[in-house]
Formats: structure tokens, C-alpha cells, sequence
């Protein structure tokens, strides 16, 4: 069986302004999601799965989904507010959804088989689909083996401004031990430096493996986070803003040696629009990528072309 790939965009309609403005930055208008499903297919990958919101449900299946529909099998979760296992609460005042584990839950329905997990707007490279396929293959009918792309640091930086990145603490198998959020990480005077607790600069390695969330895993992890998700919104339910994090579900795991998650290392350079000023580099580096022969200067024949 072939893994599928879970597209987390259900935050697209709200960062994009809606999904006629899905922001084309290929040769030929494709988005950055466009190269991520072509590399998948590329990978082996069998299936594509999409965590949407409904208000844009019509939007998406016109602007996205029907290019690939003829490629690979796709299908659309929904991601809403209302979402919660029966018998738990929230606050009526929320207005956003519990964050990217919550998306991730949303699958259970959909997904039997070993599955990646990934950002609609993160452009994460050809090797690292290659590699994930890789790693999901080996695990399939297999349970509690979950990995994570590892990026280098030095390849995840924009040159806009500082980030915060998921710093990967592993042991000496690659496995992880846990995920440390690291805020103002930036280049600086030729070294990778970040701020820590006490306002102070700390040199990072350029190749400490730091997570952009792509992740692979089993079909279990779905049970796993429908139980963690209703101890969570037991704890946070009634705050505005709490987060429900794949880290967050994953660290859980690892602590209570239920699962464990190899940290695989890549060669990719990951991008993204981190920053407004981010586009026009963003443009540059793909059309680079074409001129180099590594992707198609138009990624998907459409029907409606000649």
C-alpha cells in the first residue's frame, strides 16, 4: 500500500485573504503546495488528503484540488471550531480551531495507511518526500515508529528577518528525545545565533536538526491524539488562544515511552513566505530550480490546455 500525504491548509483562507488570491510564485502560477504534491507523486506516494476549512470548501476543490484529480487520489477533511470528542467543552468565544495536531486528528476518518504530514505553504524539497516515502514504506502494518524530517538550520533561515524554529534534542540513535521552540534564530556576523530565556545569544551548529513540520506516521497516532486531545481540552478548553501542537503530541509520547520518533536527516533547503519581503526570493529560488532541470517549467498539464 502506498503512503498518503495530509496537506494541512486550513488556514489558507485567512492568511491568503481567500483562495482566488492562492499566491502562484512558479513559472507558470503554481504555488508552492503545487511542487510539494508533485514531489510526493514523484516519491510514491498514493494519496493526498487536504485538512480544509468548510467555508472555503467549493473555492478549494476549483483552485486545487480538480489539477491533480486525473495525478493521484485526493480527498478533503474538515478542521472547524466544533470539532472536540464528545463530552468535552470549550469556550463559546473561541475563534480559531486548536492548532496543528487538532488538523492532523481530523484524518482519523480518512487515513488507514503510514502517512506524511506537511504545511500547504512550506516548500520542503525533492529528497525529503523521497526520504519520508522511504521510511513510511518501512513501517507500514507496523505501530508506535513515527519520524520527522530534520532540517538544518542553516537551510531553514529567511533572509528577511529572524524565525523561530522546533529545535530537535536527539539521542545517539537519531531518535527524538524532544522539541525545543527557539525564537529569534537568525544569522549573525557569519554564525546562527538565537535568543534564549535570559535575553542572551547562543551560537547554534548550521546543521542542528530543527523541525518545519513534516512528519510521518502510523495510523495509531490518530488514537493517541483523539485520548491526549480530550485531557487537553480538559486542561485549556476555556482559553482563547491554547494550541494543541503536533510537538506537543509527539513529546507526550516519547515521555511516556508509548512511541518513537527517528529524526531523519536531509539535505533539503526549506522555504517559505515568511515575511512579505520573502516572496520575491521565494520566486527566484524556484525558478532557479527549473532553469536547473530539477522541476518542469509547467509542473501539471491541465485539461483546459492545448
Amino acid at each position: 500500500m502506498k503512503p498518503t500525504l495530509f496537506v494541512l491548509a486550513a488556514g489558507m483562507g485567512s492568511r491568503y485573504g481567500g483562495l482566488k488570491q492562492l499566491d502562484g510564485l512558479g513559472p507558470n502560477g503554481e504555488t508552492i503546495m503545487d511542487y510539494s504534491i508533485y514531489d510526493a507523486i514523484k516519491a510514491g506516494f498514493g494519496k493526498v488528503v487536504f485538512v480544509i476549512r468548510t467555508s472555503f470548501e467549493q473555492d478549494f476543490k476549483s483552485v486545487v484540488v480538480d489539477k491533480f484529480k486525473n495525478l493521484i487520489d485526493t480527498d478533503i477533511v474538515f478542521q472547524e471550531i466544533s470539532n472536540v470528542p464528545e463530552g468535552s467543552t470549550y469556550t463559546p468565544e473561541r475563534e480559531k480551531p486548536w492548532g496543528t495536531n487538532h488538523a492532523v486528528l481530523m484524518g482519523k476518518g480518512a487515513i488507514k495507511e503510514p502517512f506524511a504530514v506537511i504545511n500547504a505553504d512550506d516548500f520542503y524539497g525533492q529528497e525529503s518526500f523521497a526520504i519520508l516515502a522511504d521510511f513510511l514504506r518501512s513501517v507500514e502494518g507496523k505501530k508506535n515508529e513515527y519520524c520527522m524530517i530534520g532540517y538544518h538550520v542553516g537551510n531553514t533561515l529567511s533572509e528577511s528577518g529572524a524565525v523561530s524554529r522546533g529545535v530537535c534534542v536527539v539521542d545517539e540513535n537519531n531518535l527524538l528525545l524532544n522539541v525545543v521552540e527557539r525564537t529569534h534564530i537568525e544569522e549573525k556576523g557569519g554564525a546562527i545565533i538565537y535568543i534564549d530565556e535570559n535575553s542572551k545569544e547562543v551560537s547554534l551548529k548550521p546543521n542542528t536538526p530543527v523541525s518545519m513540520n513534516m512528519w510521518g506516521f502510523t495510523p495509531d497516532y490518530f488514537d493517541y491524539s483523539e485520548e491526549f486531545f480530550k485531557e487537553f481540552l480538559a486542561e485549556n478548553g476555556q482559553k482563547l488562544k491554547s494550541e494543541f501542537y503536533i510537538p506537543l503530541a509527539v513529546n507526550n509520547l516519547i515521555v511516556q515511552q508509548k512511541a518513537s520518533c527517528k529524526v531523519l536527516d536531509t539535505p533539503s533547503k526549506w522555504f517559505g513566505v515568511t515575511y512579505a519581503e520573502d516572496r520575491p526570493q521565494v520566486v527566484l529560488k524556484l525558478n532557479e530550480l527549473v532553469r536547473k532541470g530539477i522541476y518542469p517549467p509547467k509542473l501539471f498539464k491541465l485539461n483546459s490546455d492545448k
